[in-house]
């Protein structure tokens, strides 16, 4: 019988006998505002536990040998199509001059409507081609004669850029540029302004709870521009470097363990709460019935 005793002194719920008990209007108010309360934090517990969270970390870029591909989609509603070229250059050295591989261009009239679709050439590419033929007419009749077909085809050029200009006909650019992830940059020519476009690029990527992975980039724009003189092409620069860091974005759940810590924390401190609340206002009733008296 000792050792009975002993353990039920360490009973920490005492219950009182059920004649003692009695049960108030108060104490149902105080009952139901709990549950309520006990309701909203369970569902605001839950909901927090199923929503993922990500996690960023850095770290050196290790990638080699891999392409940047940049999606180009620019319309210039004054400049026409005849005149457009897409040039590129990089610190690794390559050039690229008069880009037409996955590049598009759409002519378009003056309300911007679409009249035409064909690949990006540039009437300086046939100019360039023509001082070529040019300086070997003197060598042989054969370059002569291609060389006198080469000046029509130029003729015929320039009479259908002064036509396009006429008409007020503008272009639309579109495609995608693989570029080496290396700094450098491609511009594309315009009328009247050199505008400059820098971008930091920053390789991400995103990790998915299905483990799932998407390489992306983050990226930084300084945009500004002069005005062309005599001196200069007018074109849009895009300027791009690279950064040796590489940021991972990885997504994540927490634990069941740290739902039911917190899940308790809350119901149990409105419990608390409630029954404090409760004692209070009879405590309170008590005493002024006591002075009334």
């Amino acid at each position: 019988m000792g050792v009975k005793q002993a353990i039920k002194s360490l009973d920490a719920f005492p219950r009182a006998e059920d004649h003692l008990l009695q049960k108030t209007q108060s104490g149902a108010v105080v009952s139901i505002i709990g549950l309520v309360i006990m309701a909203i934090l369970f569902l605001h517990e839950l909901r927090y536990y199923l929503t993922t969270y990500t996690f960023h970390q850095m770290a050196v870029n290790l990638k080699r040998g891999e392409t940047l591909p940049i999606h180009i989609n620019m319309t210039f509603p004054s400049l026409p199509c005849d005149v457009l070229s897409v040039d590129a250059i990089d610190m690794s050295g390559k050039h690229e001059v008069d880009l037409d591989i996955n590049m598009w261009k759409l002519r378009l009239n003056g309300e911007g409507h679409i009249i035409g679709t064909e690949y990006l050439s540039d009437l300086v590419e046939k100019e360039h081609t023509a001082h070529k033929h040019d300086g070997d007419h003197q060598e042989d009749s054969e370059n002569k004669i291609h060389l006198h077909g080469f000046n029509q085809d130029t003729e015929t050029v320039i009479k259908k850029l002064k036509q396009a200009l006429a008409n007020g006909e503008g272009c639309r650019v579109y495609g995608v540029l693989d570029v080496q992830r290396v700094a450098g940059n491609f511009h594309i020519s315009v009328h009247g302004l050199n505008i400059f476009v820098a971008q930091m690029i920053v390789p991400t990527e995103y990790r998915y709870l299905s483990k799932e992975v998407l390489p992306t980039n983050q990226f930084s724009v300084t945009e500004y521009y002069s005005t062309a003189n005599d001196r200069t092409w007018p074109a849009v620069y895009f300027l791009y470097d690279l950064s040796p860091i590489t940021v991972t974005i990885r997504e994540e759940r927490r634990s069941f363990l740290h739902f039911i810590t917190r899940l308790c924390a809350g119901l149990g401190g409105t419990f608390a709460l409630t029954g404090l609340s409760n004692s209070f206002y009879h405590s309170s009733c008590n005493l002024k019935k006591k002075d009334e008296k």
